[in-house]
């Protein structure tokens, strides 16, 4: 038996770092949005014994230390199981270290895919349980739809759905981002107020033009990335109502009120920046699509 689950991309409509906690781990208070862009999981079940990982994306790791793998791992612990023999497949479509979630969110995926195969049961808490102790977005994109993540970000609270005609997400080639450089890049900004309260007002007031004035990001602010800039120049040069980096970068998002003007500026992106993707907001997180 085998199940496959396809797992969305997220962006950060707003991304405020709040400091660093006595733990090590940064405060942080954002909104997160999940887009249609998808990696596909498929989990089946062997009797190696042992988990196992395949992804032929370029530098994604096919062995334990592959985020699939530590999920796995993780649901068994939970469950209170031995190690069972799994083979995990990724059909990777997000864009690596680009600030997509693209690794939590095959995380989440694959979290969901044990719960059919091994009939755990688990309640959506109980995913969200092991999904924290497996990576800080891992609880959104099981989740999905509209969200306020704070702490570490893994607690949640549901906002009103973010509508849109079309987002356009662009990576700039050859720029990745480490994670641990980029915050303490954020801990050097002088401080200032959490623009993400601002972003939530404006999502109750369902404005289109408020929601994508308060676009912000800390990383964006601290990294200052020069294709970053580039990309979002041409976005809204092709009139994007407002753009802004994702997560800790690279990869920059514009939100458009017309389909046609989003396709135009995937044309333009695309001379210079291949992996350009035209999507839409999505009100789901990961979801099983055969089994």
């Amino acid at each position: 038996m085998k199940v496959t689950v396809k797992a969305p991309a997220k962006i950060n409509l707003s991304l405020d770092v709040l400091g660093r906690r006595p733990d090590g781990y940064h405060e942080i208070s954002t909104v997160m949005q999940a887009v249609s862009l998808y990696d596909s999981v498929t989990v089946s079940r062997n009797d190696s014994g042992k988990v196992t990982v395949f992804c032929a994306y370029d530098g994604v790791p096919n062995d334990d230390t592959n985020i699939v793998a530590k999920a796995a791992y993780r649901f068994f612990d939970y469950c209170r199981l031995e190690p069972q023999g799994v083979h995990i497949e990724i059909d990777k479509q997000i864009p690596t270290q680009a600030g997509l979630a693209g690794g939590s969110g095959d995380g989440a995926a694959a979290i969901l895919a044990l719960n059919l195969l091994f009939d755990a049961r688990l309640t959506p808490a109980d995913m969200n349980a092991i999904g924290e102790r497996v990576g800080a977005d891992v609880p959104f994109c099981i989740e999905g739809g509209t969200k306020l993540c704070t702490g570490t970000g893994t607690s949640l609270k549901k906002l009103p759905r973010f509508r849109c005609e079309s987002i356009v997400i662009c990576k700039p080639d050859a720029v990745s981002v480490s994670t641990a450089e980029a915050y303490q890049k954020v801990d050097a900004l002088p401080k200032h107020p959490c623009y993400t309260d601002e972003m939530i007002k404006a999502l109750y007031s369902r404005d289109l033009f408020m929601i994508t004035s308060t676009i912000f990001n800390d990383f964006e602010l601290a990294l200052q990335i020069p294709q970053v800039s580039e990309i979002k120049k041409i976005m809204l040069e092709c009139k994007a109502k407002g753009a802004g980096m994702s997560g800790s970068g690279s990869a920059v998002f514009g939100v458009f009120d017309s389909r046609r003007k989003a396709e135009k500026c995937c044309e333009k992106l695309r001379q210079s920046f291949p992996q350009t993707f035209l999507c839409k907001p999505v009100n789901t997180g990961c979801e099983v699509v055969s089994n």
